[in-house]
């Protein structure tokens, strides 16, 4: 898939029609993404997030959540406290 939308740096949409909320630590990670960027979503288990956002040049990961989901603002902020 690639970017159809990412003018707000937390968030990004597909060609597919998806939208992803990034997760805020790996936000740097997609300033570089470009409309041509192939990207692949897995989804994963993890206590935050539901989905990894692979770009195919590189294999680097994004954590996301569903776009219409908000984080969990308490939890997200210890977790990024204490790494």
């Amino acid at each position: 898939m690639r970017i159809k939308r990412h003018d707000k740096s937390y968030l990004v949409e597909l060609d597919d029609g998806s939208a992803w909320r990034i997760w805020p630590a790996d936000i740097a990670l997609t300033l570089q993404w470009l409309p041509t960027t192939e990207i692949d979503v897995l989804e994963i288990e993890d206590e935050f997030v539901s989905h990894v956002l692979v770009d195919q040049s590189d294999g680097s990961r994004v954590r996301v959540i569903e776009a219409d989901v908000s984080w969990p603002a308490g939890k997200v902020q210890r977790c990024l406290e204490h790494g």
